[in-house]
């Protein structure tokens, strides 16, 4: 197995992961429950994922790989630099609030960014293609 297939898997895993996360809160807000450490640690655990699976992608880069969608190698960093933030940065703006709004909060960006990570997918920008001889 290649490490472009790793990458795949593992980008896939962030979608399902992203949306399993959305419905998650969404059902923790549904409850009118308060966010769990639970729930804090599936969103530690998304932050590692995303952060591998950007690891691997610039791996895949310097070894002369670039995304099918016209090398727009730029974009594919941008994207995943912001979904690996964007998780703990709504737990600081809210300043570690765990009440019903923020497990709806929580819901809205985790389906934000399964949509955006499925975009990514669609755009090309997470299958990769050898540019240099090997």
């Amino acid at each position: 197995m290649q490490l472009a297939d790793i990458h795949s898997i593992l980008f896939n895993m962030v979608i399902l992961y992203s949306f399993l996360l959305g419905v998650y809160a969404a059902v923790l807000a549904a409850r009118n429950g308060s966010i769990s450490g639970n729930f804090w640690g599936a969103i530690g655990v998304y932050v590692v994922l995303t952060s591998i699976t950007l690891i691997v992608g610039v791996i895949l880069i310097l070894s002369g790989y670039t995304v099918e969608s016209g090398g727009r190698i730029i974009i594919y960093i941008l994207y995943m630099l912001f979904m690996i933030v964007i998780m703990p940065g709504l737990f600081s703006f809210l300043q570690g609030r765990d009440d019903r709004s923020a497990a709806m909060y929580f819901a809205m960006l985790a389906l934000f960014n399964a949509a955006v990570a499925l975009s990514m997918a669609e755009r090309g920008l997470t299958t990769w293609i050898l540019t240099t001889a090997s």
